[in-house]
């Protein structure tokens, strides 16, 4: 059988660009494929000590088996109707905009977080931001964390949009805005949303500084989620 390997942010020169089809044996594993793939050198343990395997666009445990056609992913930690409310999108974010299309009768607060490019980082100057994402994994992320901060923290209507692409000093980055009935519960959910986005959605953003570029380092995954924890 046939398996489609691709990697993103810091890992992704390790396939080529658009990935990399592989012939494995019926019913390999993700630990069988990840154990092949250090044999021939293609990935070190420290490449993998902290990142994800995702398969067809959800987050998998070393035991679950593959099949034939499957899209094999590995992410590192990621540095993210309701179709409307969450968006990947590569022109500005107009938060104005959003916090007026949230807004409803029954609403007592609108919490908004507007994530921006700053000028510099840990005294570097920056220049810009490149972000990118696993775009499929990523909005289905982002719409699973919008279900899930309605019903943890009983508000109305979250929006979720981060930006892909180039992004300059002053710009958003990425914009949540929650709508509730009590601001207690619109603070607690934005603060929530954000945090958890950092830490598993795939996005990954490259800092070009005056003096060269980086990688930006990626939050640690949940527990169960990195790959080298189970």
């Amino acid at each position: 059988m046939r398996v489609h390997l691709v990697s993103f942010g810091p890992l992704k020169t390790i396939f080529p660009e658009g990935g990399l089809w592989r012939e494995l044996r019926v019913g390999e594993s993700v630990a069988g494929l990840l154990a092949l793939l250090r044999h021939e050198g293609v990935v070190a343990d420290d490449m993998l000590r902290s990142a994800a395997v995702a398969v067809n666009h959800e987050y998998a445990g070393l035991d679950q088996g593959l099949c034939d056609g499957d899209e094999v992913a590995l992410l590192p930690p990621v540095s993210g109707g309701s179709e409307v409310l969450v968006q990947l999108v590569r022109g500005p974010i107009d938060a104005v905009t959003m916090e007026r299309e949230i807004k409803a009768g029954a609403d007592g607060a609108v919490c908004v977080f507007d994530g921006i490019v700053r000028n510099n980082t840990r005294g570097r100057q920056t220049l810009h931001l490149d972000y990118e994402a696993y775009e499929e994994m990523a909005l289905r992320q982002m719409h699973e964390l919008r279900v899930q901060a309605i019903a943890k923290f009983g508000v109305r209507e979250v929006a979720i949009v981060h930006r892909l692409g180039r992004l300059l000093v002053g710009e958003t980055s990425v914009l949540i805005a929650v709508a509730s009935a009590h601001r207690g519960a619109a603070f607690d959910a934005c603060r929530w949303v954000i945090d958890t986005l950092k830490k598993t959605v795939p996005i990954w953003k490259r800092e070009q500084f005056v003096d060269g570029a980086v990688w930006a380092d990626g939050e640690p995954f949940p527990e169960g989620i990195a790959e080298a924890k189970r």
